[in-house]
This record gives structure tokens, sequence and C-alpha cells, in this order.
């Protein structure tokens, strides 16, 4: 390692190469377990909180450090593609733009968080990047900007003078000119307010990859880097560039007309931008790769149906076979499709009889609701906080998935042994993946191992899951079909055992209806078993090809009822919402919600699809994880309950074993669900927008909010509701 000077004449630099990565530290972070340290922070999987998630990541984690732990800021930048690592080549990478240019910050006293680390792959599409220390508390200027065009979603930008503070933006920028920095994206984004004790704000840059060092700039290019603020009313503009300039320029002046035109210019940009993308597009993927940057490579020169590799960040298979390489496939396998498509075609009009006798009784008799389940892997992290956690939801039913690709299933059954004695009552579930689909005396031998240590814990195992995903390593029905009747031989070797499956994931019900009606397996379902997540882009009550919640489970249970192989029965054994986390989230950003909205869609579809008498059962999948649990480990190992695990667990303290008497009439946009108790008449109801009012069979006496808070009675029969339910005792 060598040392160097920092921009900052107190502080130096240390550099450090190792196989795969090199770069840059703080001398001050140095100490004997540094590149563990580094290393950890430099891991997705230590992110704390999701800061953007976008062509580039950036995440907050911890660092250890001789001084304790320092909360830190990691951006991850992709290099992947010809094009970025030639410009890596040619110019450097971003994070090593970004370190430059924060030195330079530093050496001219202009404030940004201290930066800490820079690493680089050694590998040319490797990733890059920049770690600086995180700034607490802080808030981007796009908030002042939202209060001062009167925008509802401001959020909590500290009051401040309108005019003074432009102004002190305004000297922030002339500033950066001053030192010789063209920013080129000084933005709502990239300027964070920090208010110190007496309450005075401090202005700090961050996310300069773009900038440049320039020495002397002119006016034109001041105009363009000053510009991307929406400062349109004149009196804010004249306070602004009276902070920059000392004075406000005379309107006939250049300096005037030059921002002027800069900021119409890019506000033109903008707009031609979003005009182009189509108003209210949805988010797409991560550019500049086709997955997330830690995600292994597939093994070279494997065959296209074998390039699945596992993402430990989702917990799940990832496919790297493009979609032309799987349409090269399906075509290939195209008589095992049409076969397939034969049987939906040749049952279609018995189902669709069956669906309409089904939508025509709904609600016409009082149904038990009972069916809540939640999800489950091991937790080595903490076992006994997590037990503790399951069994505070007070559910009746769990679901463990095994991994049969495992050679050690102790923890698995050590769980299923405590649920079992505690009384609840125990499923599993049995995925595949691509090396047990190609290995049948390997699947044979897991499941035959399975069996026998899980069998005395439950009754219940579901065989396939999500068979029409080809990253779980299903590409036809004849594989699935052997996997099937390999497990289905070795577990009807117990009594009582019941098979479930085959585990379609999604709304393709083409699929669950060609492995149900087709000839071969002849392999009976005990019961159906689905991975139907409605809608995650949105809503519960989101409609689909013309069916909602209640439509789908509706339909679902009328291919139940007339399948050749399967009693009819359906269960639900996979749902949940993805969250917001980056790479831990199980979809793409345009799937994925906060957590509020979680809560409030996980009590909705369970009230709406349990109600309905059509599912057995439905289960979270899972109880905690990052990226969709109901809970999640936090860096300090403590286990932080999400607002969805205390919805699931109000849901259930609730209306677990009550009596659905079915929706009570109500305006379109609104939900009221009556129940009979052993206390009387409780209802459940929502809004899907916010302050609407419900009229509710009679007064209500006592009212509880979605997390299980007992507030304030209405004092009449007219409630006021929104997206979060609520629950009233008549």
């Amino acid at each position: 390692m060598t040392e160097r000077r920092g921009a900052d004449a107190g502080s130096s630099l240390r550099s450090f190469r190792w196989k795969d990565l090199k770069g840059e530290y703080a001398a001050s972070l140095a100490g004997p377990d540094l590149e563990s340290a580094i290393r950890y922070i430099l891991d997705p999987a230590s992110a704390v909180t999701t800061i953007h998630w976008g062509r580039n990541y950036i995440y907050q984690t911890s660092m250890k450090t001789n001084a304790g732990p320092r909360q830190v800021v990691v951006k991850q930048f992709r290099n992947q593609g010809w094009r970025r690592a030639l410009d890596r080549r040619l110019r450097g990478s971003k994070a090593t733009r970004s370190w430059i240019i924060a030195q330079a910050l530093i050496k001219a006293g202009l404030p940004t968080p201290e930066p800490m680390v820079l690493a680089e792959s050694t590998e040319s599409q490797g990733n890059s990047y920049f770690v600086a220390a995180l700034l607490k508390p802080a808030f981007e200027v796009r908030h002042f900007f939202r209060r001062l065009q009167g925008q509802p979603d401001a959020g909590d930008f500290p009051n401040v003078d309108e005019s003074d503070f432009l102004r002190k933006l305004g000297r922030l920028a002339r500033s950066i000119h001053d030192a010789g920095i063209w920013y080129r994206d000084l933005s709502l984004g990239n300027v964070l307010a920090h208010p110190h004790g007496d309450g005075a704000l401090e202005l700090y840059l961050v996310d300069f990859n773009r900038a440049k060092i320039k020495g002397r700039l002119g006016l034109w290019r001041r105009s363009r880097d000053i510009c991307r603020f929406p400062i349109v009313e004149r009196q804010h503009r004249e306070a602004y560039l009276e902070g920059y300039w000392g004075d406000v320029p005379p309107r006939w002046s250049p300096r005037w007309w030059f921002y002027v035109l800069s900021v119409r210019g890019y506000l033109l940009k903008h707009q031609v931008k979003n005009a182009l993308r189509g108003k209210g597009a949805t988010a797409k993927a991560p550019q500049g790769g086709k997955h997330h940057a830690h995600i292994p490579t597939a093994e070279e020169g494997c065959s296209i149906r074998d390039q699945t590799v596992w993402d430990r960040l989702s917990d799940q298979p990832h496919q790297h076979a493009s979609k032309w390489q799987k349409l090269r496939i399906r075509l290939a396998d195209a008589p095992d499709h049409l076969a397939g498509y034969a049987a939906v075609l040749a049952s279609a009009p018995k189902v669709i009889s069956r669906y309409r006798e089904l939508k025509a009784g709904l609600w016409k008799k009082p149904t038990p609701f009972r069916g809540l389940g939640v999800a489950v892997r091991p937790c080595p992290e903490d076992p006994e906080t997590h037990f503790e956690a399951l069994m505070g939801l007070g559910l009746r039913y769990v679901l463990l998935r095994l991994h049969p690709w495992q050679d050690d299933h102790d923890a698995e059954q050590a769980l299923a042994q405590r649920l079992t004695a505690e009384g609840l009552e125990v499923s599993f579930s049995l995925p595949q993946n691509r090396e047990l689909v190609t290995d049948l005396p390997r699947w044979e031998r897991a499941v035959g191992e399975l069996a026998r240590r899980f069998t005395p814990y439950g009754r219940h195992f579901i065989v396939g899951h999500a068979i029409n995903r080809s990253k779980w390593g299903v590409w036809t029905s004849q594989a699935y079909s052997r996997l099937l009747r390999a497990a289905a031989d070795i577990l009807r070797s117990y009594p009582s055992v019941e098979i479930l499956g085959p585990g379609v994931i999604d709304f393709e019900f083409h699929s669950t209806l060609a492995a149900l009606q087709r000839k071969q397996p002849a392999v009976h379902f005990d019961a159906v078993a689905s991975l139907l997540y409605v809608d995650r882009r949105g809503a519960p009550e989101n409609a689909q090809m013309g069916l909602d919640t209640v439509g789908k489970v509706t339909l679902l249970k009328a291919i139940c009822d007339t399948a050749r192989h399967a009693s009819p029965r359906s269960w639900i054994t996979e749902v949940n919402w993805p969250l917001w986390e980056g790479p831990h989230s199980p979809a793409g950003r345009s799937v994925s919600v906060d957590e509020e909205a979680q809560a409030n869609y996980l009590v909705r579809y369970y009230v709406l699809a349990l109600t309905t008498g059509m599912v057995e059962r439905i289960y979270w999948w899972r109880l905690a994880a990052r990226g969709y649990g109901l809970s999640t480990f936090e860096p300090d190992g403590t286990l932080r309950l999400r607002p969805s695990y205390l919805a699931l667990k109000t849901l259930a303290a609730q209306l677990d074993g009550a009596t659905s008497l079915g929706p009570a009439p109500t305006a379109e946009g609104t939900y009221v669900f009556r129940f009979r108790t052993n206390d009387g008449e409780r209802v459940v109801a929502w809004a899907l927008e916010a302050g609407v009012t419900v009229e509710l069979p009679s007064k209500p006496q006592i009212a509880v909010n979605r997390d299980g808070c007992v507030i304030d009675t209405p004092a009449s029969a007219a409630v006021v509701v929104g997206p979060s339910p609520m629950y009233f005792d008549l």
C-alpha cells in the first residue's frame, strides 16, 4: 500500500491493490481488518437502506473501523457493456471521476460528505464503487422547491426564508465555479441541506461524477450549470441570481438572458424526454446490463437450458438466457406446448361454465374465514428471535420451504419440530432447480430423505415450484412429470400424506389448466397449489384481462373443480408485494412498492380472496427477508418488524376463525366486508382513495386500525376510510 496527501492538508489517502480490487481509502480507516471491512460494504447484501435504484445502485450500510462503526453511502457504478468499458478506459470510471472531484471540492473548501473509499474491479467490465460518509439528517433541496411550488409531496424540509435560501444556493453555485469546477449536474437531488444544532442549514454537494475541472468558466457554461433548479417566479430568480452574481443582473444584460434561455432550454428538454418516454411510463429495470452486478455468471460453455445461477440476495434463481435464446428453446419444444394448448382448449368450455356458476353464487351464504398462513426458511442470523416473531403472528398455518438440492436439513428439521410442538400445522414445499431436473436419481434421493425426515411433522407436500418459469429448471411438461411421478411414488408410501401442485406462478392459469388436464402425468393432486401474484404492479383490486383478485381466485377454483388430476381444493402457497430495496427485491422496480402499500395490499388481498370461500390457504412469502418479507434483520442484528407484519398479526387477531357474511353494498372504489364473531358483528373497510366516507351497517362501538391500535370511535355509521383497512365492531 502507498500513501499520498489528500486534498485537505489534514488528511491523507492510501492506495490498495488486491487480486480483484484496487483503489484508495482515507488513512483514518486503516486497520488490520481493512480488507474485510471494505469488501463487506461493497457487497450489496450489506445494504441497510436503498437510496437510489436505477442505472447505478446507491445504498446505506455500516463500515467497521478502529474507531467504531461508521455509517456510509455506497454508490455502485455498473461498467457492463463495451461502451461503458471503453469510456472507463479512456476517461476513468465514474467512481474515479467522483473521487477526483470530491478531493477538488474539499481542497476548495466546499462542503461534501467525507470521501472514504474508491474501489475498482480489476476486470474490464467489473463494478466501480465510490463510498462516502453518511450525512444525517439531510434533506434534498428538491423538497424545498416542491414546497415553493405548493406541491403536496414536499416532505419535511426545514422551514426557511425562501429568498435567503435561494441566495445561499446561488452563492454555493458561484463558489463551485470560482473553484474551476464545471458541475454539469447541479440539480434538485444533488444538493443536500444539513441542519446544525443552531437551526442553520449547510448545503452539501453529492453526485458529481459528471463534473469536470475546467479552470475558468465562461458565461455560457455558468448559465447552463445554474439553470437546473425549477425557479419560475421572477422574485425567486432575482434572489438566486443575486446570490450567484452578487447583485441582481439587469433584465437586458447577457447574464440575465443567458440564464433565462438556459432554464427554458432545460425545461423543454425534459418535457420532450418525458413525452418520448410516454406519459405515466413505469420505471424499467436497471440499464446497462441484463442483471444486477452481484449475480454470478453462468458456467462457461453451458447450454441455453442450463444458464441459471442462484441470486443470493433475492433468494431465487436468475436466468441468464436472453429472450431470444428462450424463444429458440420454446420453438424447439413446440410439440409439447401445443399439446398443452390443446388440453386447455378442450377443457375451456366446462371451466368457463363452472366459473359462471361460482361467480353467480359468490357471497350467497356465510363462509368460514380461515387459512391465514406464512412461509418461512430457517434463520441462521438469530433463530430464537425469528421463532418468537413467527409465534407472535398468531397464525395456525406455516409453510416451510425445503431446498432439496442442499445436503444439510438439520435447521429445517429443528424448526419443523418446534412448530409442531407449538400446535401449528406445518406444510412443506419441495422446489426444484435445474440440477435436480436433469438428474432424476439425485431428485429421488433428495425427496426420499426429506420425506423420511419431515413426514413426522406434517402431511402436506407441495411438489413443483414456478414450473412455468425456466429459471426454476423446468422447460417442458415432461420434465415436470418425471419429477412429480418420482416424488409421488415416494410420498404416497407414507400414510395420510397429501400431494399438492403444480405450483404455477402468476396469473397464467393456462399453465395450471394444462398441467391438470393433460393425460400425463397420471398423478392426482389432493389440492391445487398456486403462486398467485395477482397484480404486483398495483393494488389487489386491479384487474388483468378483466379479472381482479376475486375473479382470479374464482376462475382458479373453477379450474380445480373441473380438473382431471386434482381434487376441488385451492391453496395459494406464495404471494407478496416486493419492496423498493434494490437487488434484494425479487422483481424489478416497476413492480416494487413501499412498506405502507405492502401492508395495505396484504390485508386487502387476504380479505378479498378468503371471503370468497374459493381458497383454503394463503401463505405470505415470507416471514423474514430483505426485499419482500414481513420483517428484516438490521445490521446490528435486531429484527425489524415491518408494517406488513403488524397488518397480518392484526388481521389474524380480528378475523381468523370468524364467519364471513360477504361485502356490504358500497360505492365504487370502497369496500366493506361483514363478519360474525363470538362477540357480535365486525366489519373491515377501506377505500382506494384517501378520505372517503362509507356507510357502515350500523354505528361502530370500537375502531381498530390496520396495525392493531384502538382509535377514536366514529360518532355515526358514516366513517372516513382510505387505502389502509380499518376494523369496526358494530
